[in-house]
């Protein structure tokens, strides 16, 4: 017989009234992680047309198909941005009122999605142009996760123009978690973007990236500091991250921070940079010398090995 579990109720109770700011309750209801799921996975099938569905779509069938998925999303959309804007700052706004702002919303990013579309086609003309292992631009639309990461942030980010709460971020931490990419909805983004490999690339809110920018695995674009006020609270809402300008490459693990950081156009940043500074156009920056102890497998040292990082090895392929 199972036994009874009323003692720990109250204790639990207790803690829900007295531990408050991690409680949402007596107040309008949020969106749901599975919700945007469903919108994020809904949004590839509109920008992505045929690539991910479970059946073949013709030519013929495609505007009936894309209607039915324009239907289904913007009334996911509307949903979940009513629902979003409930915990916006400023006056309390009425159901309806709430309902109508989101409907605007939602048409204004549908008549963004053509602009998105096209910047899309440009980041898999870059992944492949960029990636000798590409077999086929099927291959970078299916199996690459650097574009899955980008196509929803591209349109996460015109909600977040749109000062839409929540949502923005929770699509692009959908993103994060299925690929390992975590790029801010804030981030700005110019066209023929490619991130080779992805895991552990991070790009915060207020970056801004330029045209044929190239990262690979492990990237940094962060924060150097935070400032803050008199109060000792973080101050929000500033520059706080790179600037990187067109034609930059940057190679793995490459770390940049500060919002007044700027990587100038054509540079290339070799693997393992800490940067906290600008760099001119047209520079190559490496790490300098590494000293590295080599010790056999039966403990016996052997002389200590400097290793010189050379130009022409910035030209490897994984």
């Amino acid at each position: 017989m199972m036994s009874s579990r009323k003692h720990l109720l109250q204790p639990l109770l207790d803690s829900y009234r007295n531990i408050g700011g991690i409680n949402h309750m007596d107040r309008s209801n949020l969106p749901s992680k599975q919700a945007i799921e469903q919108l994020c996975n809904s949004l590839l099938h509109l920008l992505f047309p045929g690539f991910f569905s479970d059946e073949a779509v013709s030519a013929e069938e495609l505007p009936a198909a894309a209607q039915e998925i324009i239907d289904q999303i913007a009334n996911q959309l509307e949903a979940v941005i009513a629902v979003s804007l409930t915990i916006r700052d400023g006056e309390p706004k009425s159901a309806a009122e709430m309902l109508s702002e989101s409907s605007a919303i939602t048409e204004r990013l549908f008549a963004g999605i053509p602009t998105v579309r096209a910047l899309l086609k440009t980041d898999v003309e870059a992944a492949f142009a960029g990636d000798p292992a590409a077999r086929s631009l099927e291959e970078i639309v299916l199996a690459y996760p650097g574009l899955e990461a980008i196509a929803i942030q591209r349109v996460a980010h015109l909600l977040y123009l749109e000062e839409v709460p929540l949502l923005p971020r929770m699509m692009t931490e959908w993103a994060h978690s299925r690929t390992g990419i975590d790029i801010h909805p804030g981030a700005k983004i110019g066209s023929h973007f490619f991130i080779d490999h992805g895991t552990g690339v991070v790009i915060g809110e207020t970056c801004v990236i330029g045209n044929r920018v190239k990262l690979y695995h492990g990237v940094t674009l962060g924060a150097r500091s935070f400032q803050k006020d008199e109060d000792g609270a973080i101050i929000k809402g500033i520059k706080r991250h790179p600037q990187v300008e067109d034609d930059v490459v940057i190679y793995p693990n490459g770390i940049i921070l500060g919002g007044d950081t700027v990587i100038g156009t054509r540079s290339t940043i070799g693997a393992n940079v800490f940067l906290m500074t600008s760099v001119p156009p047209d520079t190559l920056l490496v790490r300098g010398e590494q000293i590295q102890t080599r010790l056999d497998k039966k403990g016996k040292k052997k002389p200590r090995v400097t290793v010189h990082v050379h130009e022409d090895e910035l030209d490897f392929m994984i």
